[in-house]
């Protein structure tokens, strides 16, 4: 292997993880205080605003319903809008933003009601304001699940990460298709592919690791 093959791959393997921090970082300054609000907003509810509620669901079921590649191409506007580009790793950050968004939101929102309702009771009884109750019980509790959950999503942007590069978005995916698939480089394919697992099983690994840990500390608090 050429050493500016080396240096391509090292490159675009940095551009796969700066794409995918930085759309795992703002998919959860987003997605947590909006996963927060469907756990939390039907009627009866800390924050009950069912219609709320149900236009907010709707908008992002039919953001998550939507087949990545299709909605990269659909928010072009958007993300030449946002990063004044719609090809490289700057401009791929959008798209991979807004559709962390609605799937972290959902996987904090299912972390969220795991968390027995007796606690929430107890809390209220004791004069907990509901924003003291998210704060002090309902994320403390749910913390392990949703480091799980966001383990998944960071695993799933990945793989997203990947498909962005058909459309010039940068990273490994870029790599894999300009030279493994438009030069008929197998070999560069091939790397393209072992390093994505690498790293996939890598923050698998290190996500659940940190979930158990979480939830030691949670049971022995």
């Amino acid at each position: 292997m050429s050493p500016e093959l080396i240096r391509l791959i090292a490159d675009s393997t940095l551009d796969t993880l700066v794409m995918v921090a930085v759309a795992a970082g703002l998919g959860t300054l987003l997605g947590l205080p909006l996963g927060v609000f469907l756990a939390t907003s039907k009627k009866g509810e800390l924050f009950a605003a069912p219609a709320v509620n149900a236009v907010l669901g709707i908008v992002v079921n039919a953001t998550r319903s939507t087949p990545f590649i299709i909605l990269v191409v659909a928010i072009i506007p958007f993300t030449r809008l946002i990063a004044g580009t719609s090809i490289g790793t700057t401009a791929a950050i959008v798209p991979l933003t807004v559709a962390a968004t609605p799937f972290i939101a959902r996987l904090i929102e299912g972390a969220i009601r795991e968390v027995d309702q007796g606690l929430i009771e107890a809390a209220r009884a004791l004069g907990a304001t509901p924003v003291q109750i998210v704060r002090k019980v309902l994320i403390p509790e749910a913390l392990p699940a949703i480091t799980l959950g966001l383990t998944l999503a960071v695993v799933s942007l990945l793989g997203f990460s990947a498909m962005v590069g058909a459309v010039g978005g940068g990273g490994l995916g870029d790599l894999g298709i300009r030279y493994g698939y438009q030069r008929f480089m197998p070999d560069v394919m091939a790397i393209v592919v072992a390093v994505l697992i690498v790293l996939v099983q890598a923050v698998q690994t290190i996500g659940e690791a940190l979930a158990r840990r979480l939830n030691k500390r949670l049971r022995h608090a």
